[in-house]
């Protein structure tokens, strides 16, 4: 088997009495749990799984369900595994014990649990245009113990607590997680491994914040992080034409000369000024090809993507894909599509 694994579940494809059973063997292979649901003789569920190294994300839609985890499964078989899910949409509820009240989470919560200990979720779906019954919408992530440098009695009291996906580390760790299930499809077994690594460290990263015990994590784990938070505060500031290494490293409370040594260092010799304009460039030649865009200006959509000079985004589109920014929106709108 190779670093990457993606399989894909739709009950569509699967004869209606053995969707519940195929979702659920699934689900199984990293969150063994007795799963139960009213509409498992008619399961319309979805699911990606995708292998990271030693992680593996679960993207999944499903009916309401339930996942409960006894005492005597863990006593039997503990296989030493942290699972965190993103809740997209609907609701899931947790009850960990008798002693502690249910807990709910709506849609861009997120929570950990361990599979050391006993846990009973529901799905509480919401109905879907189109699609039917209530609905669940997910993001799960399985990683071993082991793979995370905290010790787990740190941990113990943030198991099973909701987290708003929103709001500072947490909302890098969530956008980085919607993105890797967004690029599911396109990523390749020499990519994936590192992917993998790197989620553990946004976790981690997460996590000890929550804790306030950032120097508990190794300099290398949180270095990875760091370049991987730049990345996408990158991302989300490509359009203003303002945004310098200078400005990064001042939203990012480093020196600029730290900024440069790190990134070249985890970006394969690439500088933060490259990444840049690799990322401008590559955004325009994405909004140049799409048919919805095609009567905006090329100035403007240069503009858009943060190269406000016209003579500059010719030039330096040139460079990178050989031929200019007219040339190529007429050859990707006009030419017929091959395949």
């Amino acid at each position: 088997m190779g670093a990457r694994t993606a399989t894909v579940f739709r009950g569509e494809d699967v004869p209606a009495k053995e969707r519940f059973d195929c979702w659920r063997e699934l689900i199984g292979r990293t969150r063994d749990s007795e799963m139960t649901s009213a509409h498992a003789d008619h399961f319309e569920a979805e699911m990606r799984r995708l292998e990271l190294g030693p992680v593996t994300l679960l993207r999944s839609s499903f009916p309401p369900s339930r996942f409960r985890r006894t005492a005597a499964m863990v006593r039997r078989s503990d296989p030493g595994v942290y699972h965190l899910t993103l809740v997209l949409d609907g609701g899931l509820s947790l009850a960990r014990d008798d002693r502690e009240p249910t807990a709910v989470f709506g849609a861009g919560e997120l929570y950990v649990l361990d599979s050391s200990q006993p846990y009973d979720v529901r799905g509480l779906g919401v109905r879907t245009a189109g699609r039917g019954p209530r609905r669940v919408e997910a993001v799960g992530v399985d990683f071993p113990v082991s793979a995370l440098p905290l010790p787990p009695h740190r941990l113990h009291d943030l198991m099973g607590r909701g987290f708003s996906g929103r709001e500072g580390t947490c909302a890098l760790l969530t956008d980085f997680i919607v993105g890797l299930d967004r690029q599911a499809a396109l990523l390749g077994p020499t990519e994936t491994p590192r992917l993998g690594t790197v989620l553990v460290d946004l976790v981690a990263a997460w996590l000890a914040r929550e804790l306030d015990a950032e120097a508990e994590v190794p300099d290398d784990a949180r270095q990875r992080a760091l370049v991987e938070n730049v990345r996408t505060y990158i991302r989300r500031n490509l359009h203003d034409p303002e945004l310098t290494p200078a400005v990064i490293a001042a939203a990012h409370h480093v020196s600029l000369s730290y900024l440069h040594r790190l990134f070249t260092q985890h970006s394969q010799g690439e500088t933060v000024a490259a990444w840049i304009r690799g990322r401008r460039l590559d955004q325009a030649r994405r909004d140049l090809a799409d048919p919805a865009l095609r009567t905006v200006p090329v100035h403007a959509l240069a503009a858009r993507c943060g190269i406000p000079r016209p003579s500059d985004f010719s030039r330096a589109f040139r460079a990178a894909y050989g031929l200019s920014p007219s040339e190529h929106r007429r050859r990707a709108l006009c030419e017929p599509a091959h395949g």
